[in-house]
C-alpha cells in the first residue's frame, strides 16, 4: 500500500508479511489456539534454555522501549508489566491503544509472564516502555505525525528503556530517523529492529535496521536454518527464533493465532535475550552486552566473519548466562560501526568488532559463503562451534535434553525490515 501525504511506506513486520509460498505448509490462515494451550507452542524457549536461564535472572531491572503499533497493558500476560509510554501517532488514543495487536504480541514475546495462559516473554522480569507509531492502513485512516517514527525514537532514547525494539520497517531513510537513530546510540541505548519479511521478493534494504547504529535482526526456524522470507544482506547482524512463533489474531485480544511468524518475533526474542544479559551484568554498557552476544552467537563459519543470512549468528544468551562465555570487550567502541559511542573514531587495537560483511571472504575462510548459502536453503547439517550440529541445537525439549549446556545457535548481522 502506498503511504498518505507523501510519507514512506511502514509496515509492521509480523506474522503476516510473508511469502505466499508458506500459506501453502500452514494450510492457509493460521488457526486459533486456546491460550491455555498457547505455551506449548513456544518451542524456542526450551531451545533457549529458558527455564534455566530464569534461576539466574529474568530480566529484572531492564526496561525496553517497544516501537509499534501500541500495547495493551491488560492482556493476563502483561498486567503490572507495561509502564508508561508515548504515542507519537497524532491521531486518538493513546500508547496503550493497540490498533492492530501486533504491539502487543511483541511486547508479550519479551516481558510476557504466562499468566492467564498467556504467552511467556523470554525476559519476564523486564518492564515494557509502549511507543506506539503507524502503519500503513493506520496513515490512510487517519490523519497522523509524518515524524512518529522519529520522534517515537528520541522518546525511547529519553526514557528509562536501556534497550529498543522496532519490528517495524520503511523502504525510506529520512534525515530525522537517522538523527535520532544517532541520538539513541549517544544516549546509550541498545537499538535492535527486524531486517524484513520479503527475502523471497525484492530483498531491498529496510530502516531503521539498515541504519549503522542498529542491531538488523534475521529470522531462523527451529531447526537453526534461516526462514526463507527473511531478508538478507549487509543489514543483518545475528538472528532469532521468529518461526511457528503464536500471536494475538488481532486487536480484540480473544485468541492466539498459530502460524507463519517473521522477523518481527525475532526482533523481539533478540531484544529479551539481550535484557538477560544485561540484567545479569547490569554495570556492563550497551557495547558491551552487544559484544557478548556476537561472540556467542552460535556460527559454522570463522568468528569475524558475517553471513549476510545470519549474521554472526544464531542468538544464544544461556552461553553467557549459564557458561559465563563471551567476551564484553571495550565499553566504548560500539561493535556495528567501530566507533566511540561520542562519535570519535576507534583505533584498530582498542576495537572488537568483526569485520564487515563482504561477497568475497578472506581466503583462510574459503568456504564460508557455500555454507551461508546451505544454511539459507534449508539444508545445513555442518556443525556449530559447540561441535553439534546447527538443526539439532534448534530442536526443542527431546534434542536440548541431549545437548546439556547447548542452547539455541547463533547467525549473522545488520539489517532492513
Amino acid at each position: 500500500m502506498t503511504a498518505q501525504k507523501g510519507w514512506p511506506q511502514r509496515r509492521a513486520l509480523g506474522a503476516l508479511a510473508v511469502a505466499a509460498s508458506w500459506s501453502v505448509i500452514f494450510v492457509g490462515a493460521a488457526q486459533p489456539a486456546a491460550a491455555a494451550d498457547v505455551q506449548s507452542k513456544q518451542w524456542y524457549l526450551s531451545a533457549l534454555q529458558a527455564e534455566e536461564m530464569w534461576k539466574v535472572t529474568t530480566g529484572e531491572g531492564i526496561n525496553v522501549a517497544v516501537i509499534d503499533t501500541g500495547v495493551n497493558p491488560n492482556t493476563p500476560s502483561l498486567k503490572g508489566q507495561v509502564l508508561k509510554g508515548f504515542d507519537a501517532t497524532g491521531a486518538a488514543g493513546d500508547e496503550n491503544d493497540d490498533y492492530d495487536g501486533h504491539g502487543t504480541n511483541m511486547a508479550e514475546l519479551i516481558a510476557g509472564t504466562g499468566a492467564g495462559g498467556g504467552l511467556k516473554g523470554l525476559a519476564p522480569g523486564a518492564k515494557i516502555i509502549p511507543m506506539r507509531i503507524t502503519d500503513t492502513e493506520f496513515q490512510n485512516k487517519h490523519s497522523v505525525n509524518a515524524r512518529d517514527t522519529e520522534d517515537a525514537i528520541r522518546a525511547a532514547a529519553d526514557s528509562e528503556a536501556k534497550i529498543i525494539s522496532m519490528s517495524f520497517g520503511s523502504l525510506y531513510s529520512t534525515r530525522g530517523e537517522r538523527e535520532a537513530v544517532k541520538y539513541a546510540e549517544g544516549k546509550g541505548k541498545l537499538f535492535f529492529a527486524a531486517v524484513g519479511n520479503d527475502g523471497a521478493g525484492s530483498n531491498k534494504e529496510e530502516y531503521p535496521a539498515a541504519y549503522p547504529q542498529v542491531v538488523g535482526v534475521a529470522s531462523a526456524d527451529r531447526n537453526g536454518k534461516v526462514a526463507e522470507d527473511s531478508q538478507n544482506g549487509n543489514m543483518v547482524d545475528i538472528a532469532a527464533p521468529g518461526k511457528e512463533i503464536p500471536r494475538w489474531c488481532d486487536n480484540s485480544f480473544q485468541s492466539y493465532c498459530y502460524g507463519s511468524s517473521g522477523t518481527s518475533a525475532a526482533t523481539a526474542i533478540a531484544s529479551a535475550s539481550a535484557a538477560l544479559v544485561w540484567s545479569a551484568h547490569p554495570d556492563w554498557t550497551a557495547n558491551q552486552v552487544l559484544n557478548v552476544l556476537f561472540d556467542t552467537a552460535g556460527r559454522d563459519w570463522e568468528k569475524g566473519t558475517l553471513s549476510k543470512y545470519l549474521g554472526h549468528g544464531l542468538i544464544r544468551p544461556a552461553m553467557n548466562i549459564l557458561k559465563g562465555k563471551g567476551d564484553p570487550g571495550d565499553p566504548d567502541i560500539s561493535p556495528l560501526t567501530e566507533e566511540r559511542t561520542g562519535g570519535s573514531p576507534a583505533s584498530p587495537a582498542s576495537s572488537s568488532a568483526p569485520s564487515a560483511p563482504t561477497d568475497e571472504q578472506p581466503a583462510q575462510n574459503e568456504n564460508a559463503d557455500q555454507v551461508d548459502e546451505t544454511v539459507a536453503a534449508g539444508e545445513s547439517e555442518a556443525a556449530s562451534d559447540d561441535g553439534l550440529p546447527l538443526s539439532l541445537i534448534f530442536g526443542g525439549i527431546a534434542v536440548v535434553a541431549v545437548l546439556g549446556g547447548v542452547v539455541f545457535a547463533a547467525v549473522r548481522r545488520r539489517g532492513a525490515a
